[in-house]
């Protein structure tokens, strides 16, 4: 799609302008930081030289290949935050151990590329309006094999689904009002939710 190559050789003018310490890897979730977020990722992330890849509609393979084409080019942030599957499951219905296999992919190209930077995969958001839907069950599945993936030097596992969700279960309409993208306030309680583990992988 046109809008996906426009914005894949927008990111990668901005990575070659290099000053990037902080990167955002995943899919609409992560692009709506520009829209829903742009005020949190104003106070937190704008300061620290972030730059958002973030792609409405990316799975695991369409990220890997933006990273191998110029999105990692000559830089070496602090941090690069990963969050991605959850389109493999619904729009493909992948099982939870193919969108797991993409993810570790990722994380090997992420790993050779950027040496130096720490990884924090944050598991796949809740989604779905209740406990037992099909979707949200899915994605917990796919979060039980990411896990493993984190060696707690380079790459650290982050789970913040208890920020979403009330004692039921339940996704509330005011933090993703279509129970998988997150409002303004979704975003906020992103950025708390994690705000210490980033200050600490950054070294700050």
């Amino acid at each position: 799609e046109s809008w996906w190559t426009e914005r894949h050789e927008r990111v990668v003018a901005r990575v070659r302008e290099g000053s990037v310490d902080l990167l955002f890897i995943g899919d609409s979730i992560t692009q709506g930081w520009e829209e829903d977020g742009r005020r949190v990722w104003n106070s937190y992330y704008e300061p620290r030289r972030a730059v958002n890849l973030g792609f409405n509609s990316d799975r695991t393979e369409t990220v890997l290949w933006r990273l191998q084409h110029g999105e990692l080019d000559g830089i070496a942030p602090k941090l690069a935050i990963l969050m991605i599957g959850t389109n493999n499951t619904s729009m493909r219905e992948d099982p939870p151990e193919n969108t797991a296999a993409g993810v570790h992919s990722i994380l090997t190209t992420l790993r050779t590329r950027l040496p130096q930077t720490k990884i924090l995969l944050l598991a796949v958001f809740p989604r779905g309006a209740s406990a037992d839907d099909p979707l949200r069950r899915v994605n917990s599945a796919v979060n039980d094999r990411l896990r493993v993936l984190a060696d707690q030097r380079q790459v650290h596992f982050l789970d913040l689904s208890r920020h979403f969700i009330d004692e039921a279960g339940r996704i509330s309409e005011d933090v993703m009002p279509d129970a998988l993208h997150p409002s303004e306030r979704g975003y906020r309680l992103w950025a708390e939710g994690m705000e210490d583990l980033v200050s600490t992988l950054m070294g700050e």
